[in-house]
């Protein structure tokens, strides 16, 4: 049965973790290569702990990079599901088009600016003369895989909204295995230190991008990417960017919070604080990736019989959706409370900066058991196509909460350092109080719609 049918006629139970599965193993190990890029380098004789420190500066820029894929791609590949489900088929490819040829020219455009401003956008986002020698490097070479980075992660939604999970997997994995046997050889018998590093990223995401690309372009794609059609109707654009502008402001927000946690943090306790932010926020990850990676992979299914207007399999997908979501979180965050030392190590065997992490590492991550909750409404307000509200849910948590947290509790709690950390909890459960009360709210209101418009169209029909 095709894929496209499937999403419409399967039992949404097995077809969920079908779709989710191959997801989550997509972004885990997406996860896991970056974390290894991080062990690597941490692990680097002499000057480890200071490269660790460079890298995870840099970090703000690479965000923005995945910003504008996600911005392309996320924003583009619901909209090409629901106009499948909708049995729009010209419609969906002239979306994947667009899309195509926005993220070249962007990709492009991004090179060109990262190259020529590399030290004073890594100062603004708060090298220090001691990190400084190892980020500018590593940024340096991973800027020029940009377009490569655009195609890997932003088209690779393309393939997910047309049910095709495990193909999309394939994409990740590819890049990742290829990145975890290079990042050892470059790094250390090449002796090229954090430029090994990047180098071997830069590598294998070139390969996954020439995956995505050859897939989109076969016939077992239902919606086929056509070179001799590049376009920018802006008919078909700006419903990209509008529904991308939730997934990349939280990304590009990121990269902004990422400047605001490593400024406060070298202001109040210094280069070794900066340090264990690198290694927090990879641990954070280890929660939002796999959670994000089941909404992500679910979203064609939500997106497909919205479309249909289909509303039992729209309400159960969503509630599945939440619950898993929700279990996963807070299985994970209990762990991190109970061993925060267990994910340090990983990183580190300083004992500066070990200690460091471990206690901070309690405090940044108590507000990961309502994160199943947030994402989970949030990503079913992207499979909706609900472009302003998930805009705004993305703003909430990041920028009208967290940035200002950062810069206020400081000022009114010490030790000041200690009080940076705790900005991350008290946003994170707010911010979805606020999102869960909001999308509840919509998704009863929506599948009242829906049951309406299909009694009508029957009885039209009769």
């Amino acid at each position: 049965m095709a894929s496209e049918n499937v999403l419409g006629t399967a039992k949404i139970r097995p077809l969920f973790f079908r779709l989710a599965l191959p997801a989550v193993v997509a972004q885990v190990v997406n996860m896991l290569y970056n974390m290894v890029d991080r062990m690597y380098i941490g692990h680097i004789p002499d000057i480890g702990p200071l490269a660790l420190t460079g890298v995870g500066v840099s970090m703000p820029i690479i965000m923005l990079i995945s910003a504008f894929s996600m911005l392309i791609g996320a924003g583009g590949a619901p909209h090409a599901s629901i106009a499948l489900g909708a049995g729009e088929k010209d419609k969906a490819e002239k979306t994947l088009s667009t899309a195509f040829t926005a993220a070249v020219i962007s990709g492009l455009f991004l090179t060109i600016v990262f190259i020529i401003f590399t030290e004073p956008l890594l100062r603004l986002v708060g090298a220090s003369d001691a990190s400084i020698p190892y980020a500018m490097p590593y940024t340096r070479i991973y800027v020029i895989g940009t377009i490569a980075v655009m195609m890997s992660l932003g088209m690779n939604f393309f393939i997910s909204a047309q049910g095709f999970a495990s193909i999309a997997m394939r994409t990740t994995l590819i890049g990742a295995i290829l990145n975890i046997l290079l990042d050892p050889l470059f790094i250390f018998v090449f002796n090229l230190g954090v430029k090994g590093a990047a180098i071997a990223t830069v590598i294998s995401q070139l390969v996954s991008a020439a995956w995505v690309i050859y897939f989109l372009q076969s016939k077992k794609s239902h919606i086929r990417l056509r070179f001799g059609s590049w376009s920018l109707d802006r008919t078909y654009l700006l419903p990209i960017l509008a529904l991308g502008l939730s997934p990349f402001i939280m990304h590009s927000t990121e990269s902004l919070l990422q400047i605001t946690f490593n400024r406060s943090l070298f202001t109040y306790g210094g280069d070794l604080y900066v340090g264990t932010m690198a290694i927090n926020m990879l641990v954070m990850q280890l929660v939002i990736i796999p959670v994000s990676g089941i909404a992500q992979g679910t979203t064609a299914l939500i997106s497909y019989n919205y479309g249909a207007k289909n509303a039992a399999r729209v309400k159960e997908s969503v509630h599945l959706l939440i619950k898993v979501g929700v279990l996963l979180t807070v299985l994970l965050g209990i762990v991190i409370q109970v061993f925060p030392t267990l994910f340090t190590t990983l990183f580190t065997t300083d004992p500066d900066l070990t200690v460091a992490t471990a206690s901070t590492m309690r405090i940044y991550c108590l507000g990961v058991f309502f994160l199943g909750l947030q994402i989970a409404c949030q990503q079913s307000f992207i499979a909706f196509g609900q472009a302003k509200i998930s805009m705004f849910m993305a703003l909430l948590r990041k920028v009208i909460l967290l940035i200002p947290l950062i810069l206020i509790l400081p000022r009114f709690f010490s030790p000041e350092v200690y009080a940076v950390y705790w900005a991350e909890p008290i946003a994170d459960i707010t911010a979805a109080t606020v999102t869960s009360i909001m999308f509840f709210r919509f998704l009863k209101r929506e599948l009242l719609s829906m049951k309406e418009k299909t009694t009508n169209a029957e009885a039209l029909k009769s």
